[in-house]
């Protein structure tokens, strides 16, 4: 269950970093003629996709009994 989280984090960051470097390169450097706004909007929104994603399964997982919160042991 952690591997399907830290993979879809890892997605998340990628995304992230895909958009920044849309959004660092210089207008005349993409090769297919499409927009680099319009393709880090896209990136971001894989992002918030993934990120939604992310928390609807963790409350899924969590709801079915697939994890189960720890919490930070105090005061022992």
């Amino acid at each position: 269950m952690k591997f399907v989280i830290v993979i879809a984090l890892v997605g998340v960051l990628g995304a992230l970093a895909s958009a920044g470097f849309f959004m660092l390169r210089k207008p005349g450097e993409n090769q297919d003629g499409e927009r680099r706004d319009a393709r880090m909007a896209r990136a971001l929104a894989v992002r918030v996709g993934l990120s939604v994603a992310l928390f609807v399964f963790i409350l899924v997982a969590w709801k079915l009994g697939w994890i189960s919160p720890s919490g930070i042991p105090t005061g022992r």
